[in-house]
């Protein structure tokens, strides 16, 4: 079963590096990515907490050091998939996961995205100036990942996001 979630780890991890380059939204110094809202859904309800932080901070990292992300990519990505994936542990059901990845990506990591601007990297900034566009773009990438779930048959996924 390991074998079977860190490939779809890896193929997470590869699309959203990937699509980096391609799919973003420049606001001031962030660069707003729904395609990783729409991996954190998928990651959460497949895979869970654990491996959806994983992949998010993975994703995060290598693009900073390929130059298409920025520091602000690891509180939003991170905060939220593991809202999504406690969420869908506890409920089972994908709405509420988007639910938790737009909350924790939009809200809490748009408000943690303030002091890293601000005191890592010198920009000065409002204190909500990362919400609307984090919750832009979470809301569409969120949206997407349900969709996409709806169209897979999770039935044979199921055992993938058990307690570990």
């Amino acid at each position: 079963m390991k074998t079977k979630k860190l490939t779809i780890s890896s193929l997470l991890i590869a699309m959203g590096v990937i699509t980096g380059n391609i799919i973003f939204i420049p606001v001031g110094v962030s660069k707003c990515f729904p395609v990783q809202a729409t991996i954190n859904v998928v990651a959460a309800v497949m895979l869970g907490p654990g491996y959806g932080i994983a992949i998010a901070f993975c994703i995060s990292l290598l693009r900073n050091i390929l130059g298409t992300g920025s520091l602000l990519a690891f509180p939003g990505s991170m905060i939220g998939v593991f809202l999504a994936g406690i969420l869908y542990r506890r409920t089972k059901s994908n709405l509420i996961a988007v639910v938790g990845e737009i909350f924790g990506t939009g809200i809490l990591g748009g408000l943690l995205a303030f002091p890293i601007a601000n005191l890592i990297m010198g920009k000065k900034v409002g204190a909500l100036f990362f919400v609307a566009p984090f919750l832009t773009s979470t809301i569409g990438g969120s949206l997407i990942g349900f969709f996409i779930l709806r169209g897979i048959d999770l039935k044979k996924l199921s055992n993938l996001n058990k307690e570990v």
